[in-house]
């Protein structure tokens, strides 16, 4: 007769293993659960925006609505046949047939395409971005290598810590009132530049901070025995091997700056603009003129203006774009990141 061993380290079932392993399902669950939402308005926003960035023909992609500024569209019949022309193409079509009464319907900001509101928010993203890691960088090195443990200093970071709160309609105003009205740069880059800096500079002396905590205490007393003075051992031997987190802030942060549409709205947003940010007579007019940008567009065209299904393919379109440039300023942070990440390990 055989008996059959078992092992008396092995677990056994009880209420708490049980309990443990249900918790576990819940929150795989839950997260399942954002990532399906996510991955459901993305997909919609791509099945419906696809129709206007790609199209069937070569080069496949809507070389217009990368390059031209928007338009109206105007809809009508003539002779037979049915137009769905742009502003400049219509004006055209009837100075060519010697202006004819024609009964066309006008779609505002239904053609043309959205290059300015590209360069808008490009310029935006980069220029807030430098100004933003430019003064949290400054920041955070202080906090960390220079400043006491005090009663001023811990109250200096619950104060960056509540700033990280605020809403950005918040920041709308603030910039509104001291970089619009009382500074008078009035609606422009330079407004909208320090108005989303200051919105995104808490997440920045955060993120700066806890990475110039995470470098070892050695390489400071390494490079101070040796005779160094501080600031040569923060620039040479802290600040590189900190630079893949602060550059991870500023991924963070370029995803916040490039979707905002509050704080550009009252400081640098343009509903409609011609001329492209670089056409100024003089090179200090650059910073002082307002632009478009993609967030504030979709804004306009999905609740300013009557909806139809000519001004549908408009916002999809424009949001479809508007992720593809976050995605491609966002990986090329991150491939900077792993560059010096792999340069500087230890």
């Amino acid at each position: 007769m055989s008996t059959t061993l078992t092992n008396p380290f092995a677990a056994r079932p009880n209420r708490t293993r049980v309990g443990e392993a249900a918790v576990r399902w819940v929150l795989r669950l839950c997260a399942y659960l954002v990532l399906g939402c996510g991955a459901a308005v993305l997909a919609n926003i791509v099945w419906k925006g696809a129709g206007t960035v790609f199209q069937t023909e070569p080069p496949f992609v809507n070389v217009r609505f990368f390059t031209q500024a928007p338009e109206s569209l105007y809809v009508f019949d003539y002779e037979g046949r049915h137009y769905e022309l742009g502003d400049r193409e219509y004006r055209a079509f009837r100075a060519e047939r010697g202006n004819p009464t024609i009964a066309a319907e006008s779609y505002v900001y239904s053609a043309g395409g959205i290059f300015p509101a590209i360069a808008g928010t490009v310029l935006l993203v980069v220029g807030s971005m430098t100004i933003a890691l430019a003064l949290g960088v400054c920041a955070a090195i202080y906090l960390n290598e220079y400043a006491r443990d005090s009663r001023r200093i811990r109250f200096v970071r619950l104060a960056i810590v509540n700033l990280a709160g605020v809403p950005s309609i918040v920041f709308g105003l603030f910039g509104f009132g001291l970089f619009v009205i009382f500074l008078g740069w009035n609606v422009s880059l330079l407004a909208g530049w320090f108005t989303l800096a200051f919105m995104v500079l808490p997440v920045v002396i955060t993120a700066s901070e806890e990475s110039l905590k995470a470098v070892p205490k050695g390489f400071r007393e390494g490079a101070l025995a040796l005779g160094a003075t501080k600031w040569q051992t923060i620039r040479k031997n802290v600040l590189p091997y900190a630079l893949p987190g602060i550059l991870t802030s500023s991924i963070l942060g370029i995803a916040r700056v490039a979707g905002e549409t509050a704080p550009i709205m009252f400081t640098a947003a343009y509903v409609i603009r011609d001329k492209l940010p670089w056409d100024v007579e003089h090179a200090a007019d650059f910073v002082f003129q307002g632009v478009m940008a993609l967030p504030y567009h979709i804004y306009v065209v999905s609740s300013k203006i009557p909806q139809n299904a000519y001004t549908e393919r408009v916002q999809y379109g424009t949001a479809l774009v508007f992720l593809l440039v976050v995605a491609a300023t966002a990986a090329a942070a991150i491939v900077l990141r792993n560059r010096l990440r792999h340069r500087y390990r230890w």
